[in-house]
């Protein structure tokens, strides 16, 4: 495949992603015209439409009028009868995609998942922490949120028209693609009841970083939220992360120690730097040496609490920005030496480890 067909698939990919990252009002009239055509080719009388400013609000809020369905428990959305219809429809035109790629565009579309679909695919699970906090508990992996409602599928197909001339599609087929499209095109996250469907606005604030070599974006922003919407709910993410506030606007010491959650202490250090919490927490280092598997870095290890120990090390990869990441690893109380606590982390000893030429 050419270099051009590659660039090309890279602006696809931009277009869609900027979709799934849009902080632009809806349009309500448009994805509500075509959520309804797509109620009825479900099978299913349209909807009356309820608009919240966020998704917390969008699950919180019982509309007028609406009595809650046994069969549309909140916990389990994958479930509702108009979910699992719509839900079978879109994996139907990915199932017709999937066949006509099969041999003769097999070349074409290994481009396009490589440079299009599954960095768009890989993003769409990066926002899943947003929904995780409105449900306010960790979320399965659900087609409904990850692959339905998500642009991926429906930019792989774009891609393969617009790169290949690729038509799978009957002309009903091709009006429900283009409702899908409309949809995405039109609002954000949104939830088919049997008798309502309630739609949530888009944020009004969305800050990502990428950090894919085909454009992969995640949730991050080290100075307030990453997410806001315009009713003041919010998202913290620190890498990706879903983290408490305090982690991006005022992490110490302090809270860190009070934090029982392992991964939101490693993200608040971080945010905090290694050197302030150091400081702060009063470490004692146990002992330094210089790193064989990183030449002109250090290691240096630590007493943090009562049988643990912390070994500090720098990446020996560049990040993006062009700096050197420092990054602490939980090891043993019984190492007093920082070679050994080292090779330790990768399964080796300490004469291995430093018989390493160059880790990454």
């Amino acid at each position: 495949m050419s270099a051009r067909a590659q660039r090309e698939a890279a602006t696809i990919r931009e277009e869609w992603l900027g979709l799934a990252l849009s902080t632009r009002p809806c349009h309500r009239q448009a994805a509500e015209a075509a959520i309804s055509e797509l109620y009825l080719l479900a099978g299913f009388a349209p909807p009356r439409f309820h608009w919240a400013a966020s998704p917390v609000t969008a699950l919180a809020t019982v509309p007028p009028g609406v009595r809650p369905r046994p069969d549309e428990p909140p916990e389990r959305v994958q479930d509702w009868p108009v979910v699992k219809s719509l839900t079978r429809m879109a994996g139907e035109l990915r199932g017709r995609v999937d066949a006509a790629v099969r041999g003769a565009h097999l070349e074409l579309d290994q481009v396009v998942r490589r440079e299009v679909h599954d960095p768009l695919s890989w993003t769409a699970r990066r926002l899943v922490p947003v929904l995780e906090a409105a449900h306010d508990r960790p979320l399965r992996r659900t087609s409904w949120y990850e692959d339905v409602t998500a642009v991926a599928w429906q930019a792989r197909h774009d891609a393969l028209r617009r790169l290949g001339g690729v038509e799978v599609f009957s002309r009903a087929q091709k009006r429900q693609a283009h409702l899908w499209a409309v949809v995405a095109r039109s609002c954000g996250w949104w939830w088919p009841r049997r008798d309502v469907c309630v739609l949530s606005e888009r944020p009004a604030e969305l800050r990502t970083e990428v950090c894919g070599e085909h454009g992969e974006v995640r949730l991050h922003h080290d100075g307030g939220p990453a997410v806001r919407f315009a009713d003041g709910w919010d998202v913290h993410a620190w890498h990706g992360t879903r983290v408490p506030s305090w982690v991006t606007t005022d992490p110490s010491a302090e809270r860190i120690g009070r934090e029982r959650n392992v991964e939101v202490r490693r993200c608040a250090i971080e945010r905090l730097g290694w050197a302030a919490y150091i400081e702060q927490a009063g470490l004692r280092l146990v002992a330094a040496a210089p790193d064989p598997g990183n030449p002109g870095f250090e290691l240096r290890l630590y007493d943090v609490r009562a049988g643990t120990r912390v070994l500090l090390a720098v990446n020996g990869s560049v990040e993006r920005d062009g700096r050197r990441r420092r990054y602490g690893l939980t090891v043993p109380w019984y190492f007093d030496d920082p070679i050994a606590a080292a090779g330790w982390t990768y399964g080796l000893s300490a004469g291995q480890y430093a018989s390493l030429l160059r880790r990454t």
